[in-house]
């Protein structure tokens, strides 16, 4: 899967930036975007890729092939402007839709945007909590295309494996291939955490342990180089607050009683 965001978006970690990724005259100089979605393209030609773009915001993208790592399931769903590219699967499905009201048709990417749609709307939901119920193996990206926002999840169970980075004009790039964001991101690119989400107006955080901040802990490749940054909790520091998205959205992002 492939999913680009326009800087203007997002705004992702510092410490995932390395600026020798966009010196030019090297062979190893991340892409621009459209470069990014070209390649793509083209290395998945014959396992009938889905895409939809929006514009210069966004490009959502997932192919048919089997993924490297042990998951086979890859889901794409839109709704009322709401897009959710969906990896893995939620062995608790069932009873996570009767808790929503959802029909038993729901798939995991359905859910995952009635689950964000709750946390956005009808606030104020502890998103945390939320993501803690979800039992099995998952990684997400949603992109809110009214709101202009981008969610982005990975659970605990690292069978599935997102990674992002930044591309040479600033974009953020997220994928479930090493391979290709090395190659669209150069050496700026890391896996994304663990038990972590993302969310375009507040950042980086541990859902897994949301009183906790993340440290960034630089990355060095077999080459020596410093490579973007990997993201572990700090279990030594405490946040004071717990932060909420957009007071107009009514998003809670994590439950400052618990």
């Amino acid at each position: 899967m492939l999913a680009i965001f326009n800087k203007n978006l997002v705004n992702p970690p510092n410490e995932l930036n390395n600026p020798n990724s966009h010196s030019f005259g090297s062979d190893k100089t991340a892409k621009y975007r459209q470069e990014i979605v070209k390649s793509f393209q083209q290395n998945h030609s014959q396992n009938v890729p889905h895409s939809v773009g929006f514009g210069n915001d966004a490009f959502l993208a997932y192919s048919t092939c089997k993924s490297p790592q042990i998951h086979e399931q890859r889901l794409f769903c839109g709704m009322d402007n709401m897009y959710c590219i969906f990896l893995g699967s939620l062995i608790n499905l069932n009873s996570l839709i009767k808790q929503y009201g959802m029909g038993r048709a729901t798939n995991e990417a359905m859910f995952v945007i009635e689950a964000y749609r709750t946390l956005r709307d009808r606030g104020p939901y502890p998103a945390d909590q939320v993501l803690k119920d979800f039992e099995g193996c998952f990684g997400f990206v949603v992109y809110d295309q009214s709101f202009g926002t981008v969610f982005i999840a990975q659970g605990t169970d690292q069978r599935v494996q997102l990674f992002w980075g930044i591309a040479t004009d600033g974009s953020i790039v997220i994928s479930d291939n090493m391979n290709e964001i090395k190659a669209s991101c150069a050496k700026s690119f890391a896996s994304f955490p663990s038990g972590c989400m993302f969310h375009s107006e507040v950042g980086l955080m541990s859902f897994e342990h949301p009183k906790n901040k993340l440290k960034a802990m630089p990355r060095i490749d077999s080459e020596g180089a410093m490579c973007g940054a990997n993201f572990k909790v700090d279990i030594n520091s405490k946040k004071p607050t717990m932060p909420r998205v957009g007071s107009e959205a009514n998003w809670a992002l994590c439950d400052s009683q618990t």
